[in-house]
Formats: C-alpha cells, structure tokens, sequence
C-alpha cells in the first residue's frame, strides 16, 4: 500500500501523525502547548480545556494541520514543485499571525546562529534557483531533503515560519517518493540545530534516514504493511 494512501485511509495513524508532527515543530519554534493539548485544538475535544496559552500558540497548532493537508493534497494532485507551492505552505502557516504572503522583504536574524540570511532584494533569484536545482537533482532522497533543507534555512526566504514550512517541504519529498515521513522530535532540537548550523548534510541524511525507518515500525503498529 502506498504510504500517502495508507496515511489518509487510516484515521487513527492520521491523528497520531497529525498531532505528534505539529507538536513537535511548532514545540521546536517555542511553543509551550502540551500534546494533549495540541490533540484538543486539532481534533475538537472539548473534554479538554485549555487555559493560559497565548493565541498564537492556538493558530500555529490549526494552521499546522492545515498546511500538512494542503502537503497531502497538492501530492494527490500531482502538482509541480514550484515557488508558488513553497509560499502556498507558508501563507498557510502564517495565517492570523504574521498573514505573510510572499517572500519577506525585511532583513532577518536566526536565533543562536552567526548566518545572516541573503539580503530581501535577493531571494527572488536565490529561490529561483533554489527550486530549479531541487527539482533536477537526482540524487539519493536522504541526502537531497537534507542538502535543500539546510539550503532552505540558511536562504530564511519568510518572515515567519521557515523552520515548520522547511520541515513540512521534507514529507513533501519523503511520501510523494513513497517513503516514510520523518518528525523531528523537539528533544532533538539541539542536535538538530547543530547539523543546520554545521551545514552537516551526511550527518542530517543519516538522522532523517533514521527518523524514517522509526516512523515505519510505528505505523506498522497501526497496520501498515508496506
């Protein structure tokens, strides 16, 4: 069965995947919702109140589930890799908070890292080029997300929410190639920080490679079967 399929045919796995996929991104940005908490927003369990959280917290958790349905569907439809789909991601993201709609055109700063990002005048042809060579590198798939992925930090094209669209843009390739997604775990923050900074492409290919073959053995407690 085809991972995408599989993902979208199986309510349970879609929840845990769903929830555990946007806790650990939006917890990686700063977040301080819960995973039970995270699971409450997503799926509207009432049973559950949740009180003294900022609303952005509350937006970044919605606008996360949207953003991986909008990652599931534009593979169903087979869409093209492009600019357009990169900022479709982001907008998504951003919605009722920055309300980004584009590339930023502000100079911006990465926490904790001596990179400055490219200058605003330049992304357009940075992200050009960007795309272009995504899409005809050919490389093995572990080594590619993790090559674009650093690449796509560092370029920090958006004002607000590259590290969750870069992260998105991984099980973008991962399941349209019928590979396993991969979650990056915000107890991995540190060592996931310090691959991107070290500009460490071997090293994030063998982590995300990992990352993989676990999300496997978990779905396949769900019933995958390959």
């Amino acid at each position: 069965m085809a991972i995408l399929e599989f993902i979208l045919n199986n309510k349970e796995y879609l929840e845990d995947f769903t929830t555990r996929s946007t806790y650990h991104s939006n917890a990686i940005e700063g977040s301080t919702l819960t995973y039970t908490e995270t699971y409450a927003i997503l799926y509207n369990d009432n049973s559950f109140k949740i009180e003294g959280k900022e609303p952005r917290e509350i937006y970044e958790a919605i606008n996360h589930k949207e953003a991986l349905e909008l990652v599931f569907k534009i593979i169903q439809e087979n869409e093209i890799f492009d600019e357009r789909f990169i900022k479709k991601i982001n907008k998504t993201i951003t919605s009722n908070i920055k309300d980004t709609d584009g590339y930023r055109t502000v100079q911006v700063f990465i926490k904790g890292s001596e990179h400055i990002s490219p200058a605003p005048e330049k992304l357009p042809n940075l992200m050009n080029y960007y795309v272009y060579n995504y899409i005809h590198d050919e490389q093995d798939i572990f080594n590619k997300i993790a090559r674009y992925h650093i690449e796509f930090e560092k370029i920090h094209p958006f004002e607000d929410g590259n590290g969750r669209t870069g992260r998105l843009l991984l099980n973008y390739e991962l399941i349209k190639n019928n590979n396993p997604p991969v979650i990056i775990s915000k107890d991995e923050k540190v060592k996931y920080f310090e691959l991107l900074r070290n500009n460490d492409v071997i090293g994030f290919s063998k982590s995300l490679k990992e990352l993989s073959y676990k999300e496997e053995e978990r779905m396949k407690k769900f019933g995958y079967n390959g």
